[in-house]
């Protein structure tokens, strides 16, 4: 009897637990792993993106995270989005020199372009590196006094308040509970799915398109030292990036006062340097530099044939600087800008998926 009143108990006591578990499971949201596609040819030349192993990508996290993209509730008056000074259609930047914020101020610095994040290896974002990682970058425009001029702790209120965003924060992160961490994370789940490497050019190497005679002889000038020279910062046809990410002083000043991420690492020798910008998209994403200063790819291309400027922190490998410049031909020029242009992808800019 005291073994069967034993065995009963024990019985119970699983069943309970089975029970509990049961109703735990029916309550608790998973979110849908959705890994990003990636593209062919950066299969073939790069290694895998990074995904932070506590931010994986989900099919809940990128739909809240491209809400929050686009929702001008992130900014104090609800006037601005992401979006506003990351217009789709202008591969994620903004077409004017400068975004005005919702107080009317101007920033310092053209808005980046927002594509091929997740392959930035050294994580560092923003024209000076200021910010490791996408998630910390995110955080970032909400409090700016020139952007959103927000606080955080009223964009929660707003979000816990709102009729949608707690199921979305549910279903995205399994619980209820809204925070600025997890708003950060969806916005970079989102922001890592807008891959660009549809261009004519990722075409041709893919074998189905040919260049142009005129676009070949722009890519030998651009890989030939002694002409373009633009090879070392931005890299070649074995890196569908086309940018090495990493922070040049490209002589646009002799007198630096924009010292760029000198101000971030403290250390002079790096003052007047910024990041490389990729090449792709460059038919959508006037005006140029990190200042917005080159209102066009001529400009650009003049620039570095003649227009170079030196100071104590140029990079060497801005050779011909004592130059002025590469020198080159108005042919060359021409060239140049053809096989540049056939890096842009008009199917990520009309990409229904990245709209709102």
């Amino acid at each position: 009897m005291t073994k069967l009143l034993t065995y009963s108990f024990l019985l119970f006591c699983f069943l309970l637990t089975a029970c509990s578990d049961e109703g735990t499971e029916e309550y608790v949201n998973k979110p849908t792993a959705q890994p990003l596609e990636i593209p062919p040819l950066f299969a073939q030349l790069i290694i895998n993106p990074v995904i932070p192993f506590d931010n994986p990508q989900t099919i809940e996290g990128i739909a809240l995270g491209k809400k929050l993209f686009f929702d001008p509730i992130l900014s104090a008056n609800n006037t601005q989005a992401c979006a506003t000074c990351h217009n789709p259609q202008n591969a994620f930047t903004d077409s004017s020199q400068f975004s005005v914020g919702i107080d009317g101020n101007l920033g310092i610095r053209n808005s980046m372009p927002l594509f091929n994040l997740a392959w930035n290896y050294d994580e560092q974002f923003f024209w000076d590196g200021r910010s490791f990682s996408l998630e910390h970058q995110a955080l970032v425009p909400v409090e700016d006094p020139v952007e959103m001029h927000n606080t955080w702790e009223t964009v929660i209120s707003r979000l816990q308040q709102h009729p949608e965003y707690p199921n979305l924060f549910s279903a995205a992160f399994g619980d209820g509970i809204i925070n600025k961490e997890k708003a950060t994370k969806a916005i970079a789940q989102f922001e890592r799915t807008l891959i660009s490497a549809n261009s004519k050019f990722d075409n041709y190497l893919l074998g189905l398109v040919e260049l142009s005679p005129q676009e070949t002889n722009g890519l030998n000038i651009f890989m030939d030292e002694d002409r373009g020279d633009c090879f070392h910062c931005h890299g070649n046809p074995n890196n569908p990036l086309w940018t090495d990410n990493m922070f040049h002083n490209n002589g646009l000043d002799a007198t630096i006062t924009d010292i760029g991420l000198g101000a971030f690492t403290g250390d002079p020798a790096d003052n007047g340097k910024f990041k490389s910008p990729s090449l792709r998209n460059l038919k959508y994403t006037a005006p140029f530099m990190h200042d917005g200063r080159f209102a066009s790819l001529d400009d650009v291309i003049n620039h570095y044939s003649e227009g170079l400027k030196n100071s104590p922190t140029i990079d060497p490998l801005m050779k011909k600087v004592a130059q002025g410049g590469v020198q080159l031909t108005n042919q060359d020029k021409a060239d140049l800008k053809a096989f540049l242009l056939s890096l842009s992808d008009a199917s990520f800019v009309n990409n229904p998926d990245f709209r709102n």
